[in-house]
């Protein structure tokens, strides 16, 4: 009797692509994240479930910010795994900051497995009006010719 599984050519591809086996410790391939625009500041998510609230890092240095999270991996003893695809390890990612952010004022949160950091403008960034002064004389312009 020949017995198909539809997940075993699916998992050699996927052991292939990870070069993992089930139930061993994999390093994070990335940290998903959004960064927009909003009035005067840039809001970065970057998701990071399963992370321990205090691994969490965010540092700026010379116009970088970094982002560091770690997740545990669990325990191998008495486990059987039939498979494993969830990343354990340390997550790090960088950004270069333009000059028009204020570095100082970079505040975090997390929250639901989501890293929440707001970028606020520099003052010198923001758009500013410039008022037009009006002279009280009108000034006439000689268009003669010059002979």
């Amino acid at each position: 009797m020949l017995r198909f599984d539809p997940f075993r050519d699916l998992d050699a591809l996927t052991t292939g692509l990870l070069g993992t086996t089930p139930g061993s410790a994999r390093a994070p391939q990335f940290m998903p994240m959004d960064l927009y625009k909003v009035d005067d500041h840039y809001v970065l998510s970057a998701d990071l479930p399963g992370v321990d609230p205090g691994s969490i890092d965010v540092d700026v240095d010379h116009g970088t910010l970094t982002l560091t999270a770690h997740r545990t991996a669990p325990g191998d003893e008495g486990v059987s795994w039939v498979t494993s695809e969830r990343f354990a390890g340390t997550y790090r990612r960088q950004l270069s900051l333009g000059e028009g952010v204020d570095p100082e004022r970079i505040s975090a949160a997390y929250d639901n497995g989501v890293l929440s950091v707001t970028i606020p403008l520099a003052e010198r960034a923001k758009p500013r009006r410039i008022q037009v002064e009006r002279s009280s004389e009108a000034k006439k312009l000689d268009v003669g010719s010059s002979s």
